[in-house]
């Protein structure tokens, strides 16, 4: 997880839609149940996503925070897609040059911003999301409000990029390192590194 990559001074706040409680996605936690940074991320940070801060707190306060990250779960596709609020405080992190990422499904957060200047943040950049041979095989393309490959394509221009099998891991760096997306879960790990790296400089061991 992005988690794995966060040094010890690293601050997270966990926000959403409408505040307080944020539903985890089912499948999620099974898949990574056997990971033990995930494991203990569960078992130990509970309260960041059951009290979460509602997304219009923060709208003007973009230069408190260093990036903005949309996490994955099919969730983004039913709210954070269309949801104003966001889109809006998209928009504050760009105009302060703070970096915007998303992965899995959280690219679908990113799909309809449009900027100031009266063009998508998304216009003409590279890349990546869940994409629709992942889907399939998750078994949920039908009850999808759209797919996100789909999408991400058509916001692009036709600039979506993903890894060469399902499930294997891509992260996508555009905006001269400010817009960063990855695949699939297994991309998280590696967008978390690059987050670290475009805030801190190199990754060291």
């Amino acid at each position: 997880t992005p988690t794995k990559s966060s040094p010890p001074h690293t601050q997270i706040t966990i926000a959403s839609p409408l505040g307080g409680a944020a539903p985890l996605d089912p499948s999620s936690v099974e898949a990574f149940k056997g990971d033990p940074i995930s494991a203990k991320f569960l078992a130990e940070k509970e309260s960041l996503w059951k009290n979460t801060e509602k997304l219009s707190s923060f709208l003007g306060r973009a230069g408190e925070f260093e990036a903005i990250f949309y996490v994955g779960g099919h969730g983004p596709m039913f709210d954070l897609a269309t949801d104003e609020t966001s889109h809006k405080l998209i928009n504050e992190f760009y105009a302060h040059n703070k970096i915007i990422s998303a992965v899995c499904h959280g690219p679908a957060a990113l799909t309809h911003v449009k900027l100031p200047s009266g063009g998508y943040l998304l216009d003409g950049q590279p890349v990546t999301g869940f994409s629709n041979a992942e889907e399939e095989q998750a078994g949920l393309t039908s009850v999808m409000p759209f797919l996100l490959e789909d999408k991400l394509r058509e916001a692009t221009g036709g600039r979506f990029e993903k890894a060469e099998e399902p499930w294997g891991a891509h992260v996508v760096v555009a905006r001269g390192g400010r817009l960063i997306t990855g695949q699939n879960p297994s991309s998280a790990t590696p967008l978390g590194e690059k987050v670290y790296e475009a805030i801190f400089g190199d990754l060291k061991d």
